[in-house]
């Protein structure tokens, strides 16, 4: 059997594989797809091998600010499964998916039906809990451009890809900026031969670099993943 790439489904158990595996179907996923709004019913959850996907919390002057993003190594809901199906926030395709999709009901029953599982399910929605909390005080107390290097490091990681598509106006959501400081951290990193940024679409070109530009909050959110889910 060939191990799958998004790290929830090649964590689980032979037996528990096997109570969702049948109820599995893949998907693409679009940029800027809605996969569920704030206050709606989450009806299908989503296990991405490629891409990101960005929660977001939209506020009454139509902003929107990202609290923690989803890609290979998780998926999108987690809590929903274990209680309430109503979205907390808006979940947007920040980099375009290739996922593995199943109705919630099928896996609430799965859940229900195994104890490993459902063990497996609220480490990951500790994981991203543990992320929202994370990027709430890096939002309030660390430099934008410190707030950048996480998001695209983060990015990377979650999607696999050094080359990324994101706007000014893409980046100053995942970090809670204006596009102008947004612009201004971008052009300090690339003339620091970190990344190269023209026109939304950026180049990774150096990670180690980006590492020592980054906050600690990208460790911290990289090291609570690892001790809640340990998965490589």
């Amino acid at each position: 059997m060939v191990r799958p790439s998004n790290g929830f489904l090649s964590a689980l158990s032979a037996d528990d594989c096997g109570l969702i595996r049948p109820h599995l179907r893949t998907v693409d996923l679009p940029h800027d797809a809605v996969l569920v709004g704030t206050g709606e019913t989450l009806k299908r959850a989503y296990f991405p091998h490629r891409g990101v996907i960005s929660l977001v919390v939209e506020l009454a002057k139509g902003e929107r600010v990202q609290v923690a993003m989803i890609g290979r190594d998780s998926l999108l809901g987690t809590l929903s499964t274990m209680g309430d199906a109503c979205a907390l926030n808006t979940a947007i395709v920040l980099v375009p998916c290739v996922a593995s999709v199943m109705d919630l009901d099928r896996l609430r029953a799965a859940a229900d039906q195994s104890s490993t599982l459902r063990t497996l399910l609220t480490r990951h929605g500790l994981a991203v809990y543990a992320q929202v909390q994370q990027t709430a005080g890096c939002n309030a107390s660390h430099p934008v451009e410190s707030r950048l290097s996480r998001c695209l490091l983060q990015t990377h990681d979650l999607s696999g890809d050094s080359r990324l598509l994101l706007t000014q106006e893409t980046m100053a959501q995942m970090i809670g900026a204006r596009r102008n400081s947004v612009s201004l951290a971008a052009n300090s990193l690339q003339q620091a031969n970190v990344i190269h940024y023209s026109r939304g679409h950026i180049q990774i070109t150096n990670l180690d670099g980006l590492r020592q530009t980054a906050c600690e909050c990208y460790a911290s959110v990289k090291g609570q993943y690892d001790r809640l889910v340990r998965v490589s």
